[in-house]
């Protein structure tokens, strides 16, 4: 796969040019794998963080996007390939909102599993931006450790400083879209750097959230490890208590997308339901009521 040059990029000394190979029409193709056959297609328009701080590895912003080949929609983890006349409406709104943006990044808030990832993917790709996941570049910052292996050996608020360092360092540029983590939102500082750009909540029910994640299972979280009971009541207990506790933080997010009202507005009973295309689509209908007021 591919990533298209919109703009020129200036690789710094530590990347690998040999990863990287020039195409005769003015494209990038990366080598580097992420997984098992995951490499993803992305515009190419982004700076690259510094090694600066707790950015101890090779790379702090891993170029990451979704791949249109992919059959699966999972929340969190796949990608999802849209449907010729959803990505021909995206597309449209996305550069009509363009200009009112002038380059500002895009934070996606929420609780764990709300989509942030996939959906963040869709709007990148669609926008021409870059897709950062924070969760992953706190993974690289501490050495290539998964964020339950930081729970586990060095405690959440050593997880939580580092979560407000990767916003800061991510604060300081442009056309980024931002997956954070389900937690960011409680740091009244973490909002100081993400009032830099736009905020955007997704709000998801808590029913939804539970079979999601039990469907997916809760190894690489880490605040779901403690209850007891069947896998659905012990992460519906959890996600209960969590969101009682950030709640009132997501409030403060500049934009508010309710998967209950877009699955009312379609006819739709469950949310799970709607694509990823359709989320992003009300992500970018929401921003540009918020601009425009």
């Amino acid at each position: 796969m591919e990533a298209k040059v919109s703009r020129g990029v200036q690789l710094p000394n530590w990347i690998n040019p040999e990863k990287i190979a020039r195409k005769p029409n003015s494209s990038l193709q990366f080598f580097q794998k992420y997984g098992e056959q995951r490499l993803y297609r992305v515009p190419a328009s982004c700076n690259l963080l510094t090694k600066r701080g707790r950015f101890h590895g090779p790379a702090v912003l891993k170029i990451s996007c979704s791949s249109e080949s992919s059959p699966a929609f999972v929340l969190e983890s796949g990608s999802y390939a849209a449907s010729s006349d959803e990505s021909k409406i995206i597309k449209n709104k996305s550069e009509e909102i363009e200009p009112y943006l002038n380059g500002r990044c895009i934070y996606l808030v929420g609780m764990m599993g709300s989509g942030k990832t996939t959906v963040g993917k869709v709007l990148s790709e669609t926008l021409e931006y870059s897709f950062c996941d924070c969760d992953t570049l706190i993974e690289e910052a501490v050495g290539g450790s998964t964020v339950a292996e930081i729970f586990k050996l060095y405690g959440e608020n050593f997880f939580r400083d580092n979560e407000t360092e990767v916003l800061h360092k991510l604060s300081l540029m442009h056309r980024l879209v931002v997956s954070t983590g389900g937690g960011a939102v409680v740091r009244s500082i973490n909002w100081r750097y993400m009032q830099k750009g736009i905020s955007v909540w997704l709000d998801v029910p808590l029913e939804a959230l539970a079979r999601r994640i039990t469907a997916v299972g809760t190894n690489s979280r880490p605040l779901l490890h403690h209850e007891s009971g069947d896998p659905y009541s012990k992460t519906m207990k959890r996600l209960t208590y969590l969101f009682e506790e950030r709640g009132e933080a997501y409030k403060n997010a500049d934009v508010r997308v309710s998967l209950e009202d877009i699955a009312a507005k379609l006819g739709l009973e469950d949310v799970c339901n709607l694509t990823p295309t359709v989320i992003a689509l009300e992500v970018l209908l929401q921003i540009e009521n918020f601009l425009k007021r």
